[in-house]
């Protein structure tokens, strides 16, 4: 009964996982741009990036180290800012990248850099991102103290209207464990659809390319405009 308890919080943790990194959003774009112009590896790498800050932060989050942003709004509207900023650099660079494609050299510039640029840019974009730290202080260090936790109302965008559909128990290191999995699943799994798509579409890529410029842009400006409303 003990092994079927485990699995089954395992596999609850996959679900919150995938849940958690599926939706549109910054992370998602950048591991978009990388598949579709560099191929699978530098978009795995960009999630692995992602997923490297997500887990930096639960541990800080665990020692109560980053507790302060919390408790500093102006810290807190700094690092929205920085993070805005950093938004829109990788978009005006996602359009340079979707440009070069379509050039007539696209395949010799598509391969250019090395492959591990994806996993600098997610991983900065990520430790510069306050929402992914306030995140981990409150439902992912809850997930290791027992009590209730409604998994997919914490889905980005669409959370409100699955509220109820999960809840689960926590306290056990397998939901975390699982959650990580699940992350794992996603930056596997996504790059891998992309890459493949792309291959029998040859136009996929510089679309994506400019979508996720588009994406990365529109969260800069929020950012910023939230950065700028908190210092007024």
């Amino acid at each position: 009964m003990e092994l079927y308890g485990a699995v089954t919080t395992l596999g609850i943790g996959v679900v919150f996982g995938v849940a958690l990194a599926a939706p549109p959003g910054p992370m998602n774009a950048v591991i978009a741009e990388e598949s579709v112009l560099r191929g699978w590896l530098a978009g795995f790498l960009a999630g692995l990036g992602a997923m490297t800050a997500d887990a930096c932060f639960f541990v800080l989050a665990y020692l109560g180290v980053v507790g302060v942003v919390d408790r500093l709004p102006t810290l807190r509207a700094a690092m929205v800012a920085v993070g805005g900023a950093l938004m829109l650099y990788f978009a005006y660079g996602a359009v340079i990248g979707a440009a070069s494609f379509v050039d007539e050299d696209a395949d010799a510039s598509a391969g250019d850099g090395p492959e591990r640029r994806g996993f600098v840019k997610a991983l900065v974009l990520a430790l510069s991102n306050p929402y992914q730290i306030l995140f981990w202080l409150t439902v992912g260090v809850g997930l290791l103290r027992p009590g209730t936790v409604d998994v997919l109302s914490h889905v980005p965008a669409v959370g409100a209207s699955l509220s109820g559909a999960l809840v689960v128990h926590t306290g056990s290191p397998f939901l975390v464990l699982g959650l990580f999995v699940g992350i794992v699943c996603w930056i596997v799994g996504f790059p891998a659809t992309l890459v493949s798509v792309g291959r029998r579409v040859d136009r996929l890529a510089p679309v994506v390319a400019y979508g996720s410029a588009v994406v990365l842009a529109a969260f800069g400006v929020w950012f910023l405009i939230d950065a700028v409303r908190t210092f007024l």
